[in-house]
């Protein structure tokens, strides 16, 4: 028995192959009940588009290119979350690359893509030389996401607002009371956003004298190290305002090792509010980056580039909520 073809959706949805073809692409120019009549012909029939064919017709793959600079960051979980579902709704599919091996192994961060064929690049995280995108944003759409890094031009950039979800972590401790209050910064344009709006509010509330940033790497083992030098000094902090929820972890551990009880006698806040914050024996206050509408927004971008939406590169910041769980309390009475 032949498989099913493109003619017979059509003779079964009673439309045109032209507008199947609309239908299958994703596009929007169809009116919903002719969508309706196509998808429900094509799961009668149990039809499934021959990839390659549709790839030599339209001279397009249909893939995106996905690269990720640390999968091991569960935020870009999040982030992918959002991403996916919009592109998998127009028919395309994620080809995802690992920046660390190829920077390991030292190939060109884009050219696999490039070489794939693929029609559109998500870059995902912080890359350490935004140049390198250069060459493949000359040849097929680009959009970053997660990161603030300078990119090339005609490519969109998408990201959580840092300085607002800095400013209103470190506003919540400063309500609670706390006057000691440390950071531990990140790297890149991100950490130096957190960092920043982190001193220009403690600055604000007149607390510059007493506002702490100890030097991170984003990692459990970074915070972990971090948060030993500064609770082990004296006239130690009574709150830290980790980078991402990662260093918080690191945060934790070191409090633990060292005596001090979570949030009685240190308060202590992540950033990102990625499923590790919600374990209950973690319960972390966190801010909330958006990453499943960073993810969103990036795809809509990338969608808006291939419908031959060109000039500048734009900037979409999504709003930062915070998350107050069981990690923040008022100060020991002693402060």
């Amino acid at each position: 028995m032949r498989p099913p073809t493109i003619r017979d959706v059509a003779d079964r949805a009673g439309v045109s192959k032209s507008l199947v073809s609309l239908v299958l692409r994703g596009s929007e120019q169809v009116r919903p009940e002719k969508r309706d009549a196509v998808l429900r012909a094509v799961r009668e029939l149990g039809y499934r588009p021959n990839a390659a064919a549709r790839s030599l017709s339209e001279q397009r793959t249909r893939t995106v290119g996905v690269l990720l600079n640390d999968l091991r960051n569960p935020w870009f979980v999040d982030l992918l979350d959002g991403l996916n579902p919009l592109l998998h709704e127009h028919g395309l599919h994620m080809l995802l690359g690992d920046a660390r091996l190829n920077r390991r192994t030292g190939q060109d961060l884009a050219r696999p893509f490039l070489d794939l064929q693929a029609d559109g690049l998500v870059v995902v995280g912080t890359l350490p030389d935004p140049a390198a995108l250069e060459a493949v944003a000359e040849r097929i759409p680009v959009v970053v996401a997660g990161a603030r890094e300078p990119v090339p031009p005609g490519v969109d950039v998408v990201a959580g607002d840092d300085e607002r979800g800095a400013r209103l972590v470190t506003e919540h401790l400063i309500g609670l009371g706390h006057r000691r209050i440390a950071h531990i910064a990140g790297y890149g344009a991100v950490g130096e956003l957190r960092r920043a709006s982190f001193e220009s509010v403690m600055r604000a509330h007149g607390l510059a004298d007493t506002a702490l940033v100890e030097p991170g790497d984003l990692t459990e083992e970074g915070g972990f190290r971090a948060a030993v030098r500064l609770l082990g000094r004296p006239g130690r902090p009574t709150a830290v305002v980790a980078v991402n929820d990662i260093t918080a972890v690191g945060v934790l551990s070191a409090a633990a090792e060292l005596g001090l009880r979570v949030p009685h006698d240190v308060s202590v806040t992540g950033y990102d509010d990625t499923s590790i914050s919600r374990l209950r024996h973690l319960w972390l206050t966190t801010v909330d980056n958006a990453g499943h509408e960073v993810g969103r927004r990036a795809a809509r971008c990338l969608l808006d580039r291939f419908e031959g939406a060109g000039g500048a590169g734009r900037l979409h910041l999504a709003a930062p909520a915070l998350e107050i769980r069981g990690t923040t309390a008022a100060p020991p009475l002693r402060d």
